[in-house]
């Protein structure tokens, strides 16, 4: 999966700050539960993501940088979220559909 700068950015900082990682951790999982689907839970975190990449770029040296240099633009979350739904939660059995009758 590739990973846009602002979601690597994310990706990288969640790997390197053990209470953040475990507070997205949590959240994921919640919204997982919640959602009781993948795709609806991707779809509510993602501009979560958004969110805290905005806020990390008021107050980290690295996202300041990152921001005064690239602006802040709206940047999609989209595959940092599919990343990190796939690496903190369980993986939820495949529905298995009906065998059709041959024709």
């Amino acid at each position: 999966m590739s990973l846009n700068r602002c979601e690597q950015r994310v990706f990288d900082y969640l790997q390197r700050h053990q209470d953040e990682r475990h507070y997205w951790q949590e959240k994921f999982q919640k919204i997982l539960r919640d959602a009781g689907d993948e795709r609806l839970a991707v779809d509510f975190v993602e501009p979560q993501l958004w969110r805290y990449y905005l806020e990390r770029s008021a107050v980290v040296a690295a996202f300041k940088a990152a921001a005064a240099n690239e602006g802040l633009a709206r940047t999609s979350m989209k595959n940092l979220a599919e990343l990190l739904l796939r690496l903190w939660t369980e993986p939820r059995p495949k529905r298995k559909t009906a065998d059709l009758p041959h024709p």
